[in-house]
Parts: structure tokens; C-alpha cells; sequence
């Protein structure tokens, strides 16, 4: 059942939830006949999964089998009773087995970006060729855009004159592949933009896996704690509560469908811009490939390499 339905599915089924229903097929219950699993059947799966990932993961796991229990009977006629799998959900999240991902609150300071920055400007001096991490860094705060959207955004998607971008597959519940939507830039996130080079279809031509990789080996190498490159964008989001903006405003830039999901910034007072001055501003933005604040970068250059730079620094 779980291959006629990644098989059949017109739309396209995106990577994540393929490799979840891969991933379900090594597991006892797919071993079972349609007509004899029951809940006490998905119960045993979800205690399988939560010896070895977070009750989060589980979640997901159970998400993405629940998509197959939905189409498999009226589509196919396959004897999948999706009343015990929406029961077994519920019991699931009652004992702890699954649960919802726990909303992050953790934002960077200023020492700590700039000492991040420091970081990337020494490893650029030394290879020139390697991501431009410290422009990355500046776009995911000033875009408030998630890592997969920054690498897969193409010049034809930006309209300069509208300070807006077309963000493609955007990630929402139940609705990712074709999900385009149209973000407003604000200026700082433009300008960094239009600062780099138009070498490739993308604006930023590198792989995700490794932007990702590096910035979570920077913070290890300068012990910096429980910051991750997600949390840039909840750093973004934050930063525009905290200059006025209202739900509706935040939203054009973050591109959350829901309002509900942005009620949680609400606590915040208008407080201003944190980045007002500061010193890594005129960098970021310079259409040399960046160092630091106080460096000469006409000697460096950009990478010529097409989503490059897979070894680590």
C-alpha cells in the first residue's frame, strides 16, 4: 500500500515524507495484512520508533502513515482502518509516545553573530572558494527564510522593484510541493541579495546539508550553546514585532499562512531595531564576498563552483 501510494501520487510526495515511508516499510507493521492491523498494531510501531527518536519524530512518523490510511480504502479498497489509526494517534500523544515539536525561543546576540561572523570572515581568508557563510547568516535573519527556501531561491524568482521573492514548495501542514508564495525582502535582506554575484540560477548556489554543518561546527569550535541556524529565522521574525510591525506585515515577509502560528510574538514590545548600527551591516551587504568589519575584500573572491563546498572547513 505504501508503494502504490508514493507510486500513484500525482502530486509530488517531498523528500522527507518519502524517506518516513521508507523508512516504515523495515518495521513489523508493514509485514501485517491490511485487515489485521488495529491500533493496538500502530501503538507497537510508535514504541518501536520512540526507543530510538524523540516523541516529536514520532509524530512525524505517524503523520505520514496516517496520509496512507486516508486514501488507501476509498482509493484502493485496501481493508485500512483509518479509525484505528486516528485512535491510535490519540493514544499515542495521551502516553507521551508522540508529541508536538517544542517551540523554540532562542535567539543570538550580537557577541555571538559576531563572533560566528569572525569565525567564517578568518575561513574565507584562507579559502576563498568556500561558502558564503556570513552573507547566508545576514539573509536568514534579515528574510527570516528557512535554510531549504534560501537554497532554492533563483534570481528569476526575485522581483527587485516589488523588494520581493517568489519562495517555492514553501513548508506548510499538509501542503509543501507547488506551495509557491510571493515574501516581501525587507531592505537589509535585498540589499544582501543584490550583493551577490549572478554566477548561477541561484542566488545562493551552495548545499543546504553543509550550510547547515558548518554553521552547527562553527558554534561547537567557539562553544556557543544550543543555537541552531533555524533559530536565525525566529531571530528575523522577532526583530519585526520589535519595530511595529503587526501580524498581517510579519507575515508578508515570513510567509506563515496562519496567523495563529505568529500569536506566540505578540508578548513583544516594539523595542527597535537591534541591528541598528551594527558594525557588520555595511559588510553583509558590500558586493565583496565579506570578511569583516575593518577588512579590505577586493582580494577575495566568489566561489565558482555550482552548490559547492561538500567537505567541511
Amino acid at each position: 500500500v505504501i508503494d502504490r501510494y508514493t507510486n500513484e501520487s500525482i502530486k509530488r510526495i517531498g523528500r522527507t515524507k518519502a524517506q518516513v515511508l521508507r523508512a516504515i516499510k523495515t518495521y513489523d507493521i508493514a509485514n501485517k495484512r491490511c485487515s489485521e492491523i488495529t491500533s493496538v498494531d500502530v501503538i507497537a510501531f510508535a514504541n518501536q520508533l520512540v526507543s530510538k527518536v524523540k516523541p516529536q519524530t514520532v509524530a512525524n512518523y505517524l503523520s505520514h502513515l496516517a496520509a496512507v490510511f486516508a486514501v488507501a480504502k476509498p482509493a484502493w479498497a485496501y481493508p485500512l482502518d483509518q479509525t484505528a489509526m486516528n485512535d491510535a494517534f490519540v493514544v499515542a500523544k495521551r502516553l507521551g509516545i508522540a508529541s508536538k515539536s517544542r517551540e523554540r525561543d532562542r535567539r543570538p546576540t550580537l557577541e555571538e553573530l559576531d563572533r560566528i561572523l569572525e569565525y567564517f570572515g578568518e575561513r574565507l581568508k584562507r579559502r576563498p572558494s568556500s561558502i558564503l557563510m556570513q552573507k547566508i547568516i545576514g539573509f536568514a535573519i534579515f528574510s527570516t527564510r528557512r535554510l531549504e527556501e534560501i537554497t532554492r531561491i533563483s534570481w528569476n524568482d526575485l522581483d527587485v522593484d516589488g523588494s520581493r521573492v517568489l519562495v517555492r514548495d514553501m513548508k506548510n501542514p499538509g501542503e509543501k510541493i507547488g506551495n509557491d508564495v510571493w515574501c516581501d525582502l525587507p531592505p537589509e535582506a535585498l540589499q544582501i541579495v543584490l550583493s551577490m554575484p549572478k554566477k548561477h540560477q541561484e542566488i545562493f548556489p551552495f548545499c543546504g546539508d553543509t550550510i547547515g554543518a558548518n554553521f552547527t561546527r562553527a558554534c561547537q569550535f567557539l562553544d556557543i550553546i544550543d543555537l541552531h541556524l533555524h533559530d536565525l529565522r525566529h531571530d528575523g521574525v522577532s526583530r519585526l514585532f520589535e519595530l511595529g510591525r503587526n501580524i498581517p506585515q510579519v507575515a508578508a515577509v515570513s510567509g506563515h499562512r496562519s496567523w495563529t502560528s505568529l500569536k506566540r510574538y505578540t508578548h513583544l514590545r516594539q523595542t527597535g531595531d537591534k541591528y541598528a548600527g551594527w558594525k557588520w551591516l555595511s559588510v553583509l551587504t558590500s558586493t565583496a564576498s565579506a570578511i569583516g568589519p575593518s577588512s579590505k575584500h577586493g582580494s577575495i573572491e566568489y566561489s565558482t563552483t555550482r552548490r559547492l563546498d561538500p567537505t567541511p572547513a
